[in-house]
């Protein structure tokens, strides 16, 4: 079964007044009545007001002593408490919750902006149409090919399409639904290097700037060769790292590195310092800027964050991108409170799905000291489109500017030079396929993905998590999923249906 803005017992008169709650004028009056009915309420509680539903589900249960057979219509907080007093027969209940609603009013006098929700006809999309996109979705959780999953669409700056399917967790037939947390793995790139872009913009690095300005033993690096190994005919730059133009790797390439790499261990490592340092004594696979290889490049860069900064990894994440976008559940690990929305991961076989990391026991539930810049985030589908939507807002959300709108060019347009094309994996070659600084970028339309537009940037998550955006259509699409090893059926089973459902908004 699937959930979503439009699948509930809520008549579209009701989801108009729940849909209120999300917007600017997010008020206690609507989102209490609706927190324990809606998964979006919920999350907004969460998120806006720093309220767990362990709180919100007792703050219905007061007002609903109190007698509040629905909603007030109230447009403040103010209005609602003298709404509450004026009920008859609640003295000894408000005395006795003063304290509680008291603590809560404040909180949520505090709200942010949300990213529009709307119905998809409003977004510009068709919604006869997009039942393709859940149909496939079922098909997917009724085949055992996905535990659960969730897509989600923006296009014209509104959500027009939210839904979920599945179950997160199977063993606790938990449903998958619209704030679960995921594992993003290399998702986790494209917001490592924002991050290190800021330090740009604002002068602490250069784009140009050796390497080994930041990390000194880089400055001995060595090339493997079939002669054996050499110096590097240039010093590897900030640029290459962003670019997987650096000749480092994941292990793979020449004997010499792929020997140095297993012996070294750096994916082990405590933090990114002692990473960086065993990354120093392993030969490159090739010389800088000549050549295109996913890598470690990114976990490198958060180490030149930190140098720059003065601060981990997770400190500089947090104050520079989490808190001013409000990704709230964006984070290194999974604290105790949130555990409960954390997805399990599933490896997929023939013979389905096996259960590999269990919330319970998952090594995100507890403290972490490797700061993975190139894996190691988890976060929510409202996340990761606060992200991306300061990306397509040129660097900005909500009146806070990340990134300069010349720097956002660079990541999102094709940076890489003629000779590193096509990037591949392993055998796997992607044809009309370029980089930026931090995503994949579409340059020409190929037999790879036909159903990306050209300038459709994006990238996913070893878990089979997607997202791809297009500037000439004013889309964002997040799919979110658990499954390994990675897998291309959701974003290339969904992208052509999501292309053709674009209209023009009504």
């Amino acid at each position: 079964m699937r959930g979503g803005l439009f699948a509930s017992q809520f008549t579209p008169e009701a989801h108009v007044l729940k849909l209120r709650c999300h917007g600017i004028t997010h008020r206690l009056a609507i989102a209490v009545q609706l927190t324990q009915h809606c998964p979006l309420c919920r999350l907004h509680m969460r998120r806006d007001n720093g309220l767990d539903v362990s709180i919100a589900r007792p703050l219905t249960s007061i007002l609903t002593k109190m007698t509040m057979k629905s909603a007030p219509t109230c447009s403040s907080t103010t209005n609602l408490f003298q709404f509450c007093l004026m009920r008859r027969g609640v003295m000894s209940v408000r005395l006795r919750s003063m304290w509680f609603l008291g603590a809560v009013l404040f909180a949520l006098t505090i709200t942010a902006a949300e990213i529009e929700i709307v119905g998809p006809m409003k977004a510009g999309l068709a919604e006869a149409k997009l039942a393709a996109v859940d149909q496939f979705m079922e098909r997917q959780v009724t085949d055992k090919k996905i535990a659960g999953g969730s897509v989600l669409i923006s296009h014209q700056g509104k959500i027009g399409f939210f839904h979920t399917y599945g179950q997160r967790d199977l063993e606790g037939k938990k449903p998958m639904e619209q704030d679960t947390i995921v594992r993003l793995y290399s998702m986790t790139k494209a917001i490592t290097t924002a991050a290190a872009l800021n330090l740009v913009d604002a002068g602490k690095i250069g784009l140009d700037d050796p390497v080994s300005k930041y990390i000194p033993s880089f400055a001995n690096l060595k090339v493997a060769t079939p002669e054996g190994l050499r110096a590097p005919a240039r010093a590897m730059t900030v640029r290459d790292l962003m670019l997987h133009t650096s000749g480092l790797s994941y292990g793979d390439g020449p004997d010499a590195l792929k020997e140095a790499f297993a012996r070294l261990k750096p994916l082990e490592s405590a933090n990114l310092e002692e990473m960086a340092e065993k990354l120093s004594q392993i030969p490159l696979a090739f010389d800088p800027g000549t050549s295109w290889r996913y890598s470690v490049s990114i976990d490198i860069l958060g180490r030149v964050i930190e140098v720059a900064s003065g601060q981990n990894l997770d400190v500089f994440l947090r104050k520079t991108i989490f808190e001013p976008l409000q990704m709230s559940d964006a984070s290194f690990n999974v604290p105790p409170e949130k555990l409960a929305r954390f997805a399990a991961n599933y490896s997929r076989s023939a013979d389905g799905l096996k259960l590999i990391d269990a919330p319970a026991n998952s090594r995100y539930g507890k403290p972490v000291t490797f700061f993975s810049g190139g894996g190691g985030l988890v976060g929510t589908a409202n996340d990761y489109l606060r992200f991306l939507t300061m990306i397509q807002n040129a660097g900005e959300l909500d009146g806070k500017r990340i990134l300069r709108p010349g720097t956002v060019k660079l990541m999102i347009t094709n940076q890489l030079p003629e000779k590193a094309f096509p990037i591949r994996f392993g055998d796997q070659m992607r044809h009309g396929t370029g980089f930026g600084l931090g995503f994949s970028v579409r340059t020409e339309n190929t037999k790879w993905d036909p159903a990306g537009h050209l300038g459709e940037y994006g990238w996913g998550g070893a878990a089979s998590t997607h997202y791809w955006c297009s500037p000439a259509d004013k889309l964002i699409v997040i799919t979110l999923e658990q499954t390994m090893p990675y897998q291309w059926d959701t974003e290339f089973g969904v992208k052509q249906l999501i292309y053709d459902s674009i209209v023009a908004p009504k």
